[in-house]
C-alpha cells in the first residue's frame, strides 16, 4: 500500500501543477510583446483593468500596448479612455488596436472611426470601432474627448439626444 501511494502522490501532485499552468490563469499582461501586435483574447479568462469585467471575446474590444511591451485588454472603448486617463498616458505614448465592427479584425484605433450609440457594448458607453467611415462616426480623438466629458450613452441627457438624432 505504502509503494502505491508513493507512486500515486507525485502523479496528483504533477497533474495538479499542469493542470493550474495551463488552465490559463497567467495573466498575459505579463507576457513582453515587443512586438506590438494585437494577442489573442481568451474569452472569460481576461479581465478589464478599469471595469474588472471578463472579456468574453473580440466584439467591442480593445487591447493597449504600454511602453513596457505590456498589453492591456478591456472590454469597452469607454474602459480604454477611462483607464489612460486615470494613468495619465497619453494615446500617443502607447500603441492602441481595436476590434473592427465592420471588418472583423484588429486595427489602429487611433486610426479607426467610432459609432455613437451601439447599445450592446459591455459598459454600455457607446462607442463601436469601425475601419471604413461614415458620416455618423467620429473620430479616435472626439470619442476620446466625449468619453473624458462624459458625453456618452450612459448619460440620460447625451443618450436621449443621440437617439433622437439618429430618427
Amino acid at each position: 500500500m505504502k509503494k502505491i501511494i508513493l507512486i500515486i502522490l507525485p502523479i496528483i501532485v504533477l497533474t495538479g501543477l499542469i493542470y493550474f499552468k495551463m488552465s490559463g490563469n497567467k495573466n498575459l499582461s505579463d507576457i513582453k510583446n515587443e512586438q506590438k501586435i494585437p494577442l489573442k483574447i481568451i474569452p472569460n479568462k481576461l479581465q478589464d483593468p478599469q471595469c474588472h469585467m471578463y472579456l468574453s471575446g473580440n466584439t467591442f474590444a480593445m487591447q493597449i500596448i504600454t511602453s513596457d511591451f505590456k498589453t492591456h485588454f478591456f472590454d469597452d472603448p469607454g474602459c480604454a479612455i477611462l483607464w489612460l486617463n486615470s494613468k495619465k498616458i497619453e494615446p500617443k505614448d502607447v500603441v492602441i488596436w481595436a476590434y473592427s465592427m465592420d471588418s472583423k479584425k484588429w486595427i489602429d484605433a487611433k486610426k479607426a472611426y467610432y459609432s455613437i450609440s451601439d447599445f450592446q457594448t459591455p459598459m454600455h458607453y457607446g462607442f463601436g470601432a469601425h475601419e471604413k467611415n461614415s458620416e455618423k462616426y467620429i473620430s479616435f480623438k472626439e470619442m476620446r474627448l466625449r468619453m473624458l466629458r462624459g458625453e456618452n450613452m450612459t448619460n440620460p441627457k447625451i443618450r436621449k439626444k443621440i437617439l433622437k438624432d439618429e430618427k
